[in-house]
């Protein structure tokens, strides 16, 4: 993958720097795959605004795609490369041997006409999923279960990966993107490789218009706020706001909201990275 800059012809084009693309192979998606993508805008059940700077964007069609590889010992042939207007990450179209065709997070280094497998006694290459008891210490893995069969919950989103660093009883050592080292079940699947689209925290959209059609409203700061807006708001000029702090009054940068009392901290060994 790489990085597509422009020449400055307009204010919006000066620094823009967005994926080119080339590793996209079809520009058509499988329809099969398809459902529709409905927006909210933001607002609840009762129409009552409750996430901010949300709205409009694109409209989407939402591509379906296998998190829990249950086809095991099927080979599967990856058919195309595609992007996925949903997420960060590529997607590939697979076909299987039996016909069908799934979507799946695209790892880095997935090319067209290779052959992956999901299952036991499967080898750990690109794009294969293996139980953690089978992967190779240190091995760079993405799609990861927390609960077995219940299909992959971490390191999804583009350029993540974490690395086995050992197996305990019937516990596996995972090393997340965060930092965060935990316990996982042996017996909870991973795909080998790290998802694609590895140079996407380096993109600049260049203009806002780009973060509009991405369904992003533009978001303003709490100390341009009045105080009856925001904690941070209010003062003579342009005041400092005070410790920075949410809308609602919650503390930021540092302030630790996990609850004490959640069942999972017991499988944490070390905790994220301020």
């Amino acid at each position: 993958m790489a990085l597509k800059k422009f020449k400055p012809t307009t204010p919006g084009r000066r620094f823009m720097l967005i994926s080119s693309f080339e590793e996209i192979t079809a520009t058509k998606p499988e329809k099969s795959l398809l459902v529709p993508l409905k927006k909210s805008g933001g607002r609840n059940n009762e129409g009552k605004m409750t996430m901010r700077y949300l709205g409009g964007g694109h409209k989407q069609m939402y591509r379906i795609i296998d998190f829990k590889r249950e086809k095991d010992s099927i080979p599967a042939v990856v058919h195309s490369i595609e992007y996925d207007p949903a997420r960060t990450s590529r997607i590939a179209l697979v076909a299987y041997a039996d016909g069908e065709k799934r979507y799946i997070i695209a790892p880095h280094g997935l090319k067209v006409g290779q052959q992956i497998l999901s299952g036991k006694g499967v080898s750990p290459d690109i794009g294969n999923a293996l139980y953690l008891s089978e992967i190779p210490f240190g091995t760079v893995i993405h799609n990861i279960e927390l609960r077995p069969g219940q299909g992959a919950k971490m390191a999804r989103s583009a350029g993540s990966y974490a690395q086995l660093m050992s197996r305990d009883g019937k516990y596996a050592t995972i090393k997340l993107p965060s930092g965060e080292t935990r316990m996982i079940l042996q017996t909870c699947k991973a795909t080998v490789g790290m998802v694609s689209n590895i140079e996407h925290n380096l993109e600049m959209s260049g203009k806002a218009g780009r973060k509009r059609w991405l369904g992003r409203r533009p978001r303003n700061r709490g100390v341009a706020m009045n105080p009856v807006d925001h904690p941070m708001g209010g003062g003579e000029g342009r005041a400092s706001g005070g410790h920075p702090r949410s809308r609602k009054g919650m503390p930021a940068k540092g302030y630790k909201t996990r609850s004490k009392k959640k069942t999972s901290s017991k499988y944490i060994i070390e905790k994220r990275k301020k």
